[in-house]
């Protein structure tokens, strides 16, 4: 296949990022890089134990004075000078984003990449506009003010979807603001975040201030989110093990920021532009290869345009090219591995007994045959109440399901137990702005579907989580807000005291 980017010699130390060094972990177990798109091992190092951990907050905790004490506009600088070193490696990163993940290439140089220096740079100004509320008198006798204060040492975990965006989107703020943090990537696919730690050093972001443990999540993973020096966490991934690490945080009373499973509603109405739509609904459900917590997965398509939406979707999803990543002419790559492959392609082998598969629903053969290769696919016939339907299946997975009313489309949007994203298509601004005050998500799209900016807050509602990624609004996560009060008065026998001691002055 493919030009592949070596990393055995990038990270020969190993794969633990603590205190401005690589070096290899401790817990003598092995764990091995797989290239989905082959079957084949890139990269073998030696997982984290419980006591890298602890060297890795040790180091954390020993560089956040230094850190949190450096100016709004000293972490700006670092920041913007990290975004350069960012942009001078693009190349590197995205081959072995692609590496690692089986994404094509050109989603990595397109979106990945640009993406994460994008979010780079907008961090570097956002660091200084860490501002409170303007002083005040409030009670007449005082002068009150809002101070933002970083946390101290963060302890996050990553998922194995977008593994560079994601290093970025838990590090950046909370660097920006002035923590320091330890990030736990997946064990599947750790070395783009191990390249985000070296750039930040590059860049001259002081030894501490960024660490990367990689390591089991029942045990390095519990151990980071349970650890009596973590302030806050932050984590990425499925519903079910946010609520594991919402137990553990909640023991040691840790401020808490999770981003979890979706099951994107697609909602088409009948005035919608029916190709924009099509085009949109193959796009939305296939970016990643469908791994993406915020793709479309349930197309609710009202009844006039539901027959042609469905035939246009199938004609389009059989005119992805699946291939090598490398290759520039393909569309679609593997799933992150076999295991999840198979996972998604049980979904798919169940739902047979209850729904019709319109497209795809198989693995192809031939030159990919040894990848974790599955085809774009289209369900419809599933009742709402079904298991493709409700359940997250994170794949190139499609279900279409047509709807009546307005009334109905939304109900039907809403009735999963997650709230991440979703989209409406209608010309009609008033139909449109409706769906967006309805539907319960965290984004809504009209006429688009998976677009983000660095500007604006990713995050969900319902069993999707709460607290948001990017933007300004993610300084809520990591920062704490102290008021402050000074009496103005210099009386030192005080009217109200009369309530506690004594009589009135």
């Amino acid at each position: 296949m493919g030009n592949r980017f070596q990393v055995t010699d990038r990270f020969a130390d190993g794969a633990q990022y603590i205190g401005g060094r690589l070096r290899a972990g401790t817990s003598g177990q092995e764990h091995s890089v797989i290239d989905p798109a082959t079957g084949e091992s890139v990269y073998t190092y030696t997982l984290a134990s419980t006591a890298d951990v602890d060297e890795a907050v040790a180091a954390a905790k020993a560089a956040f004075p230094g850190w949190a004490g450096a100016t709004p506009g000293e972490r700006s600088d670092a920041l913007h000078r990290f975004a350069g070193v960012l942009a001078e490696w693009a190349e590197d990163f995205a081959r072995v984003e692609s590496l690692q993940c089986g994404k094509p290439f050109k989603l990595t140089t397109e979106f990945d990449v640009p993406g994460t220096v994008d979010n780079t740079a907008f961090f570097a100004g956002a660091a200084r506009h860490l501002q409170g509320q303007s002083a005040a008198e409030y009670s007449g006798d005082h002068t009150s003010y809002i101070r933002r204060e970083p946390l101290g040492v963060v302890g996050s975990i990553a998922p194995w979807n977008y593994p560079l965006q994601m290093a970025a989107w838990k590090i950046l703020p909370a660097i920006a603001a002035g923590n320091t943090i330890v990030l736990k990537p997946a064990e599947l696919t750790p070395l783009t975040s191990l390249m985000f730690a070296q750039a930040a050093k590059e860049a001259g972001i002081p030894d501490g201030v960024v660490n990367i443990v990689n390591g089991a999540g029942k045990t390095v993973g519990e151990h980071l989110v349970g650890h009596p020096d973590v302030v806050m966490t932050s984590f990425t991934g499925s519903t079910p093990v946010g609520k594991r690490v919402a137990e553990i945080a909640t023991a040691t009373v840790k401020r808490l920021h999770l981003e979890l499973g979706g099951k994107a509603p697609f909602v088409v109405f009948d005035d919608a532009d029916l190709e924009a739509a099509a085009h949109g609904a193959v796009a939305a459900s296939l970016i990643n290869s469908g791994q993406d917590c915020t793709a479309a997965t349930r197309a609710y398509v009202q009844r006039p345009l539901f027959d042609a939406f469905v035939a246009r979707v199938a004609e389009l999803m059989e005119t992805v090219r699946l291939g090598d990543p490398f290759d520039p002419a393909t569309d679609l790559g593997p799933l992150v591995s076999h295991r999840h492959r198979d996972s998604v392609a049980a979904f798919v082998e169940r739902a047979r007994g209850y729904a019709t598969v319109v497209t795809g629903g198989e693995a192809p053969g031939g030159d990919l045959k040894d990848g974790a290769y599955y085809r774009p696919t289209l369900i419809t016939g599933a009742a709402q109440d079904s298991e493709v339907v409700q359940s997250e299946i994170f794949g190139p997975v499609l279900v279409a399901l047509p709807f009546e009313s307005d009334d109905e489309g939304i109900r039907l949007a809403n009735d999963t137990p997650y709230g991440l994203a979703a989209s409406a298509w209608s010309r009609d601004v008033y139909r449109a702005n409706r769906a967006t005050r309805e539907i319960k998500a965290g984004c809504v799209w009209v006429n688009d579907h998976i677009p983000i900016i660095s500007e604006m807050p990713h995050g969900g509602t319902k069993a999707s989580g709460y607290g948001k990624d990017m933007s300004a609004y993610s300084f809520e996560e990591y920062t704490q807000v102290k008021h402050v009060m000074f009496d103005n008065t210099a009386v030192a026998a005080k009217d109200w005291h009369r309530t506690i001691f004594g009589d009135r002055p």
